[in-house]
């Protein structure tokens, strides 16, 4: 029997509400107060905008003090909730993992040492799942392999990724969004670009010739010999700029094509590599001929490391609660299909996709979730088979307030109005200037016709309202600016008050980005 945090059948939430509103200005037993029949009316009318017309809403308020439910729209309505799953994930990668679990990246040797510094027998690169991985890193590595005293390696490179299984993308991803970075390979041996850590992908630029008539000049962010490229592109006299880099599927060669004009800034873009542990091995292949560490055999993918083998270089990841930043603020998928291949393989000893979401299953229906009223198929929400209602949600983000990494994990949410990527993440540009600014921590959704806001509001007496808001089935382009309204409302309720809090659409505008795509998915970041 799964423990519900908060009463679902109508009779227990009214006399909850009345229960916790005894004195307060014309409440009676078969009443709301008025406070939350002004709040009824403000969030309905938001949700009778036409741009819901024919569309599906789940939208949940409660108070996370006294478990009063403010506010019930098809609470218990199972929805495609998109990157809201990453807060089942992220929650159950703190819980399961903990806030201090490191991801391991190392360096061992598979053979005897001799004079002169050989390795006879062959070096290994054993991936841990680091998604922050970066080049620098992997310079570090062999550094490290350098400073050991190893100058030859008489046998081959091997890429140990087998931490987790040979299942690089979800099982449910649509094929079209294979070339796009925010759908990158998931590996146990990977590298980033930067540090918005989009592990498995490099930034390509074209930059323009010198003349009219010659192609751009291509280079990549790391270096790397990985990926191969077909110019086709043009350096024209002037007009704008129409670069574009595709990855061609089952492979690294990236076509490059379109115009760029004689002195322009060059055109970048993040592409997804096809297999990341080869990606991994070549940059840190080239990272050991710098150090004058001299490989004489092949690079080798996917073999285990052997249990015999002697380290030779560590490098460990920020610790996870570090890493909820980069993953929540800017909603990355990678880590959030790292850590629940992470999660299966440290708490069953199977680094997969499956293993993983039985385990997160298992923590949310520890805390209160029905978890047979949902559907996780894979850590990201980039599935369209997830399914979640928002009372799921709410249950989650009431119960885990008692988790002792809460505040961590609470200021690693978005916050809307806040400037900075790392600080408001893909809230930074909505709500600026309103009583939510600031006040509101949630997660952020967005897969075309399918939005959720789901997290926290502080309102004006100063409580900390749960929520969540799940739309479907709309054919407009966004609704970001009806779930803003909402959560401005959360922010401006209070008991106290005596008059409806407004909500004046044009004072919280659409949120800018793309359709059907959160903002931070789209370089350079949309929001």
């Amino acid at each position: 029997m799964h423990r519900r945090l908060f009463p679902r059948s109508l009779a227990l939430v009214a006399l909850v509400a009345v229960t916790a509103t005894v004195g307060a200005s014309g409440a009676t037993a078969d009443a709301p107060p008025p406070a939350v029949t002004r709040l009824h009316a403000t969030i309905d009318a938001v949700l009778a905008d036409a741009r819901l017309a024919g569309a599906q809403a789940s939208v949940v308020v409660v108070d996370t003090t006294t478990g009063q439910k403010l506010y019930d729209r098809n609470g218990d309505r199972r929805l495609v909730p998109a990157s809201n799953t990453k807060l089942l994930t992220s929650t159950a990668a703190l819980a399961l993992l903990g806030p201090g679990h490191r991801l391991t990246t190392d360096v061992l040797g598979g053979g005897q040492r001799r004079a002169g510094g050989v390795l006879a027998g062959d070096l290994y690169l054993r991936g841990g799942g680091d998604p922050t991985m970066l080049a620098d890193d992997y310079d570090g590595l062999a550094k490290q392999v350098a400073a050991a005293g190893v100058r030859v390696v008489t046998g081959d490179l091997v890429a140990d990724d087998t931490r987790y299984d040979r299942n690089r993308l979800g099982p449910d991803w649509t094929w079209d969004d294979e070339p796009y970075y925010y759908a990158a390979q998931v590996s146990a041996l990977t590298v980033a670009p930067d540090t918005d850590y989009d592990a498995g992908t490099v930034i390509v630029h074209a930059a323009p010739g010198r003349t009219a008539g010659s192609p751009p000049v291509i280079t990549t962010t790391p270096p790397t010999d990985y990926l191969r490229f077909e110019n086709r592109a043009e350096t024209v006299a002037d007009g704008e700029t129409s670069i574009s880099f595709t990855r061609e599927h089952g492979g690294n060669t990236v076509v490059v094509t379109g115009k760029i004009a004689v002195g322009d800034e060059p055109a970048s873009d993040w592409v997804p590599v096809w297999e990341p542990t080869g990606y991994a091995a070549d940059v840190f292949r080239a990272a050991l001929r710098r150090h004058g560490v001299r490989v004489l055999g092949e690079t080798v993918l996917g073999r285990a490391t052997p249990a015999a083998a002697t380290a030779v270089a560590r490098h460990d990841s920020m610790p996870l609660a570090e890493l909820m930043v980069p993953f929540l603020k800017l909603s990355n998928n990678g880590h959030a299909e790292v850590l629940t291949k992470e999660i299966g393989r440290v708490r069953s000893g199977a680094g997969t996709w499956s293993a993983g979401l039985s385990a997160i299953n298992g923590y949310a229906a520890r805390v209160g979730v029905d978890t047979g009223a949902l559907r996780q198929r894979d850590g990201s929400g980039l599935s369209r088979r997830n399914l979640v209602a928002a009372d799921e949600f709410v249950d989650l983000l009431a119960a885990v307030r008692a988790e002792p990494w809460f505040d961590a994990w609470y200021a690693a949410l978005p916050i809307a109005g806040e400037a900075g990527r790392f600080v408001g993440g893909t809230l930074r540009s909505r709500m600026a200037g309103t009583a939510a600014a600031g006040k509101v921590h949630a997660k952020t959704g967005s897969l075309t016709g399918a939005s959720g806001l789901s997290g926290y509001a502080t309102d004006a007496d100063g409580r900390v309202l749960a929520f969540s808001i799940l739309l479907n089935n709309y054919l407009t382009s966004s609704v970001k600016g009806l779930e803003d309204q909402i959560a401005v409302a959360l922010a401006s309720y209070s008991e106290k008050s005596t008059t409806a809090a407004r909500v004046s659409p044009s004072a919280v505008p659409d949120a800018a980005g793309p359709e059907g795509l959160e903002c931070s998915w789209v370089k350079p970041i949309a929001c």
